[in-house]
């Protein structure tokens, strides 16, 4: 008998991207179920493109004074027979009362499917949803993500992703100096990769710093999706950027990415998954382009990403 199961995951896009293979595994685990995504506005969208869900519904995070808004919330959790909280947040916590207390795998307490790892809080986040969803029975599965490589343009020639942006947590401390950025963008340029400035209309002032000082450069600020934005990272040769989640998505589609971690990023929980450098620093204006140029140079030969190397196109 089908079954109606419920994953929440609410954001933000770093965070989205990361929980992909927890996608997958609970996907493949419930071929036969119908699985619904409980997520915020912004990434609607690509969960509704994915092959994961049947039904995506839209968390509006309503206040908890606000009882209309947590009666259409509760609406939205109740009848589902399991429910996944990927989002394992004090919020997200809360949800366990208002669904009924159903069958549910998270850390809410009192729930039947506890991730009781004490040491959760200190792994990574794929690495700890791989920990809870074993717990609950749900094994590994691969993430075929194709159908977001067929997603976005398809630019000519050699390119970089350029991401000036950062999450609203932690503002300008979390994010590299657009005029920084816009000085690397030269010096790419001058190696015969084109940059590509990449994030929402609100990265738009950063962008057009870089712009300017490139001319080379192509600013897709607020004009991509986010889909169309895995796509080009599929496509691109590297990636650079600070903890965002275009850096994230771009690694998850198996883009080489350069990531600039603060202190207040923690790579041992959060870094990129897959073909990721870093470099660390307690605050970001103390790295210099030619500081990231060398990280993009390696050792030379073929990890030689700025002067060689081959696409990632995958």
């Amino acid at each position: 008998m089908s079954r109606r199961v419920l994953v929440i995951r609410l954001g933000a896009l770093g965070d989205v991207a990361l929980s992909f293979p927890a996608f997958a595994a609970i996907r493949a685990h419930h071929a036969h179920d119908r699985v619904t995504a409980l997520t915020t506005a912004p990434y609607a969208s690509l969960l509704r493109d994915s092959p994961w869900f049947d039904a995506v519904a839209v968390d509006t995070r309503p206040g908890w004074a606000d009882l209309p808004g947590l009666w259409r919330l509760r609406r939205q959790l109740a009848g589902h027979d399991l429910i996944y909280d990927l989002q394992t947040s004090a919020r997200s916590g809360h949800y366990f009362r208002l669904a009924g207390r159903p069958a549910w795998s998270g850390i809410a307490r009192g729930c039947s499917m506890p991730d009781a790892d004490p040491g959760r809080n200190l792994l990574h986040t794929v690495e700890r949803q791989r920990g809870q969803l074993a717990a609950a029975g749900v094994p590994a599965a691969p993430a075929d993500l194709d159908w977001l490589r067929r997603c976005g343009p398809v630019l000519a020639g050699r390119t970089v992703l350029l991401a000036p942006g950062t999450s609203a947590a932690h503002g300008s401390a979390k994010q590299w100096p657009a005029a920084r950025m816009a000085a690397l963008a030269v010096r790419l340029a001058a190696h015969g990769v084109r940059p590509v400035v990449v994030g929402t209309d609100a990265d738009a002032a950063g962008a057009a710093l870089i712009v300017d000082a490139c001319p080379a450069a192509l600013d897709l600020t607020g004009r991509t999706s986010i889909q169309d934005l895995a796509g080009l990272a599929s496509r691109a040769d590297f990636a650079v950027g600070g903890d965002t989640g275009p850096i994230h998505l771009a690694a998850m589609m198996g883009c080489r990415v350069l990531a600039l971690f603060s202190r207040f990023s923690d790579p041992a929980l959060a870094a990129p998954v897959g073909q990721a450098r870093l470099l660390q620093a307690d605050d970001l204006h103390a790295i210099g382009p030619e500081q990231v140029a060398a990280r993009l140079r390696g050792a030379g030969g073929p990890d030689d990403w700025l002067d060689g190397g081959q696409a990632c196109s995958r």
